[in-house]
């Protein structure tokens, strides 16, 4: 299959925003309903009621291309037929990118249709008690939106009336590197403080942390130490590091958004491309198939 785009690595499409049992607060109820299966896509058939029709055709094929090399990373959701067979009920993009990438079996949680309706319940109950931390949150609606297909339209007006734009800026939370997400989940970085650290790559998270933990920098000084390739100031005693993202003109006049390079001293970067929305993301994913 020809490549399109840039030529990014397969490393960088292996989804970054997988549930995290840990922070999954319905893990439990999940436990007892859900059975873990690796099924024949054979015996698999998609729901003929599915109201989302449409699979876009760039982002199938780089599904399918992250599925060549390394496998099926979420399981997609399934209830079992009285004929053997088994019907979709989440996840049918996966199933389309498995048979185009040759597989044979696909990993999925087989549950009965009424175990999906409730746990569907237990998690939106779990979200309006609004007792858990922001990492909880957004695996919460992640969860929604990969195995029970509700729309960010669909997530917020379940929860509370939330806008689309705030439960996509929760869901971003699910980008922050590990140790950031870590501190957000114990208390001692705000979402605020997180904000600005998404996108960065885990060693600048690292170098980071302890520094805007051990001095109280504001959301702003984050934010603005990562923007303007600002030096870690740091008290006595303690060793500075330093964060060097530049703004790529180039790809940013091509994109029409900002986009920032992050480069170390071995020349080992990442590219971060920002977008204010699912609707713009979805164009600058449609410009770099291009």
């Amino acid at each position: 299959m020809a490549k399109k785009g840039l030529g990014r690595s397969f490393s960088s499409l292996i989804p970054d925003n997988l549930l995290d049992e840990s922070f999954d607060p319905s893990a439990g109820d999940d436990h007892k309903v859900s059975d873990l299966r690796n099924i024949k896509l054979a015996n698999i058939k998609a729901d003929p009621d599915q109201p989302r029709r449409y699979f876009d055709e760039a982002g199938l094929a780089e599904l399918t291309a992250s599925i060549e090399a390394h496998g099926v990373l979420q399981p997609i959701v399934v209830i079992p037929l009285k004929d053997g067979n088994y019907q979709i009920v989440a996840g049918e993009r996966r199933f389309r990118a498995s048979q185009a990438a040759g597989k044979t079996t696909i990993p999925a949680l087989v549950r009965t249709l009424s175990a999906q309706h409730k746990l569907e319940l237990s998690l939106i109950e779990n979200i309006q008690r609004r007792d858990l931390n922001p990492l909880e949150t957004a695996t919460a609606y992640a969860k929604l939106r990969d195995q029970f297909n509700l729309t960010l339209e669909e997530i917020g007006a379940r929860v509370g009336g939330k806008s689309v734009s705030a439960v996509s800026n929760t869901l971003r939370l699910l980008k922050l590197p590990h140790d950031i997400k870590q501190a957000v989940a114990d208390g001692k970085l705000s979402e605020g403080q997180a904000r600005p650290l998404i996108g960065t790559d885990e060693a600048t998270a690292k170098a980071l942390l302890p520094v805007i933990i051990a001095e109280h920098w504001s959301a702003r000084k984050i934010e603005e130490h990562v923007a303007n390739e600002r030096p870690i100031e740091t008290k006595p005693g303690r060793k500075p590091s330093t964060v060097r993202p530049q703004e790529n003109q180039g790809l940013s006049k091509r994109l029409n958004t900002r986009v920032l390079t992050q480069q170390n001293a071995k020349g080992a970067g990442k590219i971060v491309i920002e977008f204010k929305s699912v609707e713009e993301r979805e164009r600058i994913e449609k410009q770099l198939q291009a």
